[in-house]
């Protein structure tokens, strides 16, 4: 009887001291997070179409709904038919020019034929001096036509501009009420749905790219000298099997300030009351979730034990 107890009790120790040497196996840990961007709303109005659900993979640029748009529509056609109101009133230059234009050719036309006619005594210079006066009035016409339908035309083209801003103006409000997705990713959460009121500001949907995921560890200050940016790591996570699955991480950003260890995380040295937050960037073919437990070591060919 005392020689099962001796063995249950040593049975047990060893079983401690495993334990306890696998807390010593990896050099940090923490748990995975991902980019995540709120995505809202930039337009007031009743959402009239919001085409995702939680887990939907959506790709940049993608069309995902609308606001209601109607009132901001209906204005644009007003402007736009006001721009053409004004531009059948604009003076159609060349045409309103032609007749005088063909009155002064044929008047110079005729003066040419009477200076000719002077020269051969055929013709008296009040004659000449008649057409040539006529010539003169039709110049001074024309030139004043000319300055009187620029001026109108110009007028015209002052009242159109502001209408003209007024419809780039609307149609950027427009471009607001429509809902395109941002950036590539998976939809985290879900804020609102269609028939609801929105408004500027007013968040529709979470989105991040889990595709690439962050596993934030803390390390002390000691272990500051072993790590650098970009280097490549081992990351380590539960198999589910009692084992573990090795992946390889780039360190991404390391932090310049101390902090006091979170209460959620152990570290190396569990004594040490302050610690250094670290990124590492691993690339996720699915297994990885924000929130889940990984460690890492800094030698990234060193297998752990069991």
């Amino acid at each position: 009887m005392k020689s099962l107890q001796n063995l249950i009790f040593f049975a047990g120790f060893g079983l401690m001291t495993i334990g306890c040497g696998q807390n010593d196996e990896f050099d940090a840990s923490g748990a995975f997070e991902a980019v995540e961007t709120i995505i809202s709303s930039e337009a007031t109005g009743v959402i009239r179409q919001l085409d995702l659900r939680e887990g939907d993979d959506l790709q940049p640029g993608q069309f995902i709904g609308f606001v209601d748009s109607t009132q901001l529509y209906l204005k644009k056609q007003q402007l736009l038919s006001q721009i053409e109101a004004l531009l059948v009133k604009r003076p159609d230059i060349p045409v309103q020019l032609a007749h005088l234009e063909e009155q002064l050719r044929a008047t110079e036309k005729e003066r040419t034929r009477m200076a000719t006619l002077r020269e051969g005594n055929a013709a008296t210079e009040k004659q000449l001096d008649d057409i040539t006066a006529q010539t003169e009035v039709l110049t001074r016409q024309l030139q004043a036509q000319k300055s009187s339908l620029r001026i109108a035309y110009e007028g015209i083209d002052r009242d159109i501009k502001p209408l003209q801003i007024q419809v780039t103006q609307l149609e950027d409000q427009l471009k607001r009420h429509r809902i395109d997705n941002p950036v590539r990713g998976t939809v985290l959460t879900k804020y609102a749905e269609s028939s609801e009121v929105t408004a500027p500001g007013k968040p529709l949907y979470k989105i991040a790219d889990l595709s690439t995921m962050i596993l934030r560890v803390y390390i002390t200050g000691n272990q500051l000298a072993r790590i650098r940016l970009n280097q490549k790591v081992g990351v380590f996570t539960d198999d589910g099997q009692g084992g573990y699955k090795e992946t390889e991480g780039v360190v991404s950003w390391i932090s310049d300030k101390a902090e006091f260890t979170p209460k959620a995380i152990q570290t190396k040295d569990e004594r040490a009351s302050r610690v250094y937050a670290v990124k590492v960037r691993v690339d996720n073919d699915g297994t990885y979730k924000i929130g889940m437990y990984g460690e890492i070591r800094f030698d990234k060919d060193a297998q752990p034990a069991g």
